[in-house]
């Protein structure tokens, strides 16, 4: 993040941090007249953006709860596209709209969702600095894949390219076909959204392993109501690093962790996407009345 030189603000469709970067914003929010009994921040995942959370957007909205989305940095319609900005500077920014959001909806408890990259990112913005207003947090499919849980020649070469040619954008080759969903009309439609970034720059790449090996090391330390979300068909993060971060979890008193089956890495957009909301709405539900 740059110098502060501005009080952090909200537009009704940005989010203006205290360095001046405009993070493009959605709302969800309950019909006029309808009370907002809660208010959820959601952090999309890496090159994804703010769209992804139309689906459950549009639900929660339905029950009252409001649910805001910005791009994050490097991401979406922010001016730096596929340019890392960094775990900290991720995590400080939710930290920012988390306040704003408490500010602006007094007496709506506020809650904090996160899904893949946005999960590790949440979990940096809950352990990190004074303690916030905040519910609880929900969990989808985070990534948690730092060095320390990769194999040693990923790693290796990770952290050499880095070092050589950092700007360089690398793909995943077909071989490895990684499936994210089972919804295959939601990826073909993310595969022609121009504000979907295609491949990756090494050092975003790089960046981004330290920042999932961080959310993991922190995990211990969160320390407020967390319901964490896996499908049982996760490719997109390997085996190892997921079931650390379960146990830990799990060893968590305020934390659940679900499970789901027919799940896959996109829960929130998976065919069953629908079976998740309601889930993560009943937590929350019961959150309130805690």
């Amino acid at each position: 993040m740059g110098p502060v030189k501005i009080e952090p603000r909200l537009t009704t469709d940005a989010v203006i941090a205290a360095d001046g970067y405009r993070l493009p914003l959605r709302r969800w929010t309950p019909e006029p007249g309808v009370p907002t009994r809660a208010v959820i921040l959601a952090l999309h995942g890496f090159n994804d953006y703010s769209k992804s959370f139309d689906g459950p957007g549009g639900y929660f909205a339905g029950r009252g709860v409001a649910m805001y989305a910005y791009d994050q940095r490097g991401f979406g319609a922010t001016r730096d596209p596929g340019v890392w900005a960094g775990g900290d500077t991720l995590a400080a920014d939710a930290r920012a709209v988390l306040k704003l959001l408490v500010k602006a909806h007094p007496g709506s408890p506020v809650f904090l969702m996160g899904e893949s990259m946005g999960g590790a990112a949440a979990v940096l913005a809950l352990t990190s600095g004074e303690p916030l207003p905040v519910r609880g947090v929900v969990l989808s499919a985070p990534a948690v894949w730092g060095f320390e849980t990769m194999d040693f020649w990923p790693r290796t070469a990770l952290k050499l390219a880095n070092a050589a040619l950092p700007g360089m954008v690398a793909t995943a080759p077909p071989e490895l076909n990684i499936r994210p969903s089972d919804n295959i009309a939601m990826l073909r439609a993310l595969a022609d959204d121009p504000l979907v970034i295609k491949g990756a720059r090494v050092d975003a790449l790089h960046g981004l392993t330290e920042m999932m090996g961080a959310a993991l090391a922190a995990l211990p330390r969160l320390d407020l109501p967390t319901l964490a979300l896996y499908g049982a068909h996760e490719q997109v993060l390997p085996p190892e690093p997921v079931a650390k971060a379960r146990a830990l979890l799990a060893a968590n008193p305020k934390a659940t962790v679900k499970v789901y089956p027919d799940g896959w890495h996109m829960l929130l957009r998976d065919l069953q996407a629908a079976r998740v909301w309601e889930d993560a709405a009943a937590w929350i539900d019961g959150r309130l009345q805690d």
